[in-house]
């Protein structure tokens, strides 16, 4: 039996496995931002859970999105080592088809558009 995407594990002291809870995906945006309420009005209209920062008021946040994207624009988006930076939600939906796992882990169907 085999998983669709990459399964972390975590050790209980009696030497049981049990699969580690998935980070959720992060998604940087800026107040006001048109693209960002385009992406926060599409991830909410398919119950993408995220972790949602907001990169003029978190300057952490700031830093770990230009660690992760080498830009300064937002939304961006994070989860593992998938990043879409600087996006609409088609450009979104196209670097999605490179990745069905990351698909998957969104539960988002080929048809959720």
């Amino acid at each position: 039996m085999g998983f669709a995407f990459p399964v972390k594990f975590f050790c209980l002291g009696d030497n049981r496995l049990f699969p580690m809870k998935q980070q959720k995906p992060l998604l940087y945006i800026k107040k006001g931002c048109p693209w960002c309420i385009e992406a926060l009005n599409f991830f909410n209209s398919h119950g993408v859970d995220l972790d949602v920062r907001d990169v003029t008021k978190d300057s952490a946040a700031l830093s770990r999105m230009i660690e992760v994207s080498n830009q300064t624009k937002c939304p961006t988006f994070e989860l593992g080592d998938f990043v879409v930076a600087d996006f609409s939600v088609d450009e979104f939906l196209d670097a999605l088809d490179h990745e069905p796992e990351i698909r998957g882990q969104l539960g988002l169907g080929e048809d959720d558009e």
